[in-house]
């Protein structure tokens, strides 16, 4: 990795030689100006406002602009003039624990490489220590012509140094915090915690940009002549304003879902969060859940209507032949009470036996 600057660790009385590399690297994909009509390229040239003359690199100076719009040129020899004791050297001035660090300070980051033979040793005692300690070091250092903070940690077998934003660099957060008051139940946290245990860690390394993968198809398949196949575009949201509790809820049972826990098939859908409005009244509740019913009810009854004419004549018809049938049923009682009396008369007018006379 080529060196961007070179200088030493002032580590109390020891100096541990070092070359600054750059720890990251960027992956996005840049495009070129280009006129639409013809294809051909745009630049940007430097041109004095005074004379209209276009200017090389060497006849470009630095100058600084004052509130009435009057330049105060500044040279390098100016620069170089000014006493700074960190122009060449990372001092550092403390040993820290690392989460005493606001990663809001955090800025770029580098790779503080051993300068040779003899910065070897100073170079591993100090990332041995680090380790020990398991602190950071802050130290200043000066880069691109201004002085810098810093904070010195030890990733595997090497020092790295983040670049460290200065304190009053850092707006204050609360200009960005809701307007208004809101509170938060112990239910709905409750519901926020199982969702984050249920979305669980991610390896980082397995995480990539989406997003330049799709543009370098793209680029590809112009250059091909050809393009690529567009994907449907995701549905918009509803827009509808759900309950945050029921959003939580679903969420936990889709992200179960999607890592093969939870119910069989657990199809249910992410709901989506759009607006989190005051809860209505228990009353409002209430009357809304009587209509719904009072509607499902009027509605169950419309359709079931000719199923119950039916069923009233059928019902209407047996009643009426029960009817006939009962109605009946004296006049058979009637009439064999009439043949028994009858029976009893006749055998009363028959002359008795004399047999049973003498019986008698």
């Amino acid at each position: 990795m080529r060196s961007i600057w070179n200088g030493a660790i002032s580590f109390g009385l020891v100096s541990i030689p070092i070359k600054l590399v750059n720890a990251t690297e960027n992956h996005s994909i840049s495009f070129r100006q280009i006129h639409t009509a013809d294809g051909g390229r745009v630049r940007y040239r430097k041109v004095c406002e005074l004379d209209g003359e276009e200017l090389d690199a060497d006849e470009i100076g630095k100058a600084y602009e004052e509130a009435d719009g009057s330049m105060i040129p500044i040279t390098d020899a100016d620069l170089s003039s000014l006493p700074l004791p960190t122009a060449k050297t990372i001092e550092i001035v403390a040993f820290v624990q690392a989460d005493s660090i606001d990663p809001l300070q955090m800025d770029a980051a580098y790779y503080l490489s051993a300068n040779g033979v003899p910065a070897a040793k100073p170079y591993t005692l100090l990332r041995e220590a680090l380790k020990r300690s398991r602190k950071v070091a802050i130290a200043k250092f000066a880069l691109r012509g201004r002085e810098r903070l810093g904070m010195l940690r030890v990733v595997d077998d090497v020092i790295a140094m983040h670049g460290l934003l200065w304190p009053d660099e850092i707006r204050a957060a609360k200009d960005a915090a809701p307007e208004t008051d809101v509170s938060v139940r112990e239910a709905e946290l409750d519901l926020a915690d199982a969702l984050m245990d249920t979305l669980g860690e991610v390896d980082m390394s397995t995480l990539h940009d989406d997003y330049r993968t799709a543009v370098e198809e793209l680029i590809a398949a112009k250059a091909d002549g050809a393009l690529p196949a567009k994907e449907a575009a995701p549905a918009p949201g509803s827009g509808k304003v759900i309950d945050l509790m029921a959003a939580l809820e679903n969420s936990v049972k889709a992200a179960k879902a999607s890592r093969g826990e939870g119910e069989e098939g657990g199809g249910e859908s992410v709901a989506e969060v759009t607006h989190l409005g005051s809860r209505k009244s228990a009353p409002a509740k209430k009357t809304a859940r009587r209509t719904a019913t009072k509607t499902a009810t009027k509605t169950a009854a419309k359709k079931s209507a000719p199923a119950r004419k039916t069923a009233t004549k059928g019902t209407a018809a047996k009643s009426t032949s029960a009817k006939k049938s009962a109605a009946a049923s004296p006049k058979s009682t009637g009439a064999k009470k009439s043949t028994a009396a009858t029976a009893k008369k006749t055998a009363a007018k028959k002359p008795q036996s004399p047999k049973k006379r003498a019986s008698a």
